[in-house]
């Protein structure tokens, strides 16, 4: 899944740490998000959502069609 996070985070000069405390979470946690390595559960995602109030859908994206396997 593509994510605009790290943009979003650096637009509010906040350190992965920062954010992760603000979400609960490791800073890994938030690299992780970050970098594609991990997608966020749905609680997650809505706590991601509800703090930069933006809806789910404008942070996270899915791949686009030429990246999923079939």
């Amino acid at each position: 899944m593509n994510n605009h996070l790290k943009t979003l985070r650096e637009g509010r000069g906040w350190t992965q740490g920062a954010l992760a405390d603000q979400l609960g979470v490791s800073r890994q946690t938030v690299n992780a998000l970050e970098t594609g390595r991990y997608d966020p559960a749905l609680p997650l995602a809505f706590r991601i959502a509800r703090l930069f109030v933006q809806p789910i859908e404008s942070i996270f994206t899915p791949p686009e069609e030429s990246d999923v396997s079939t």
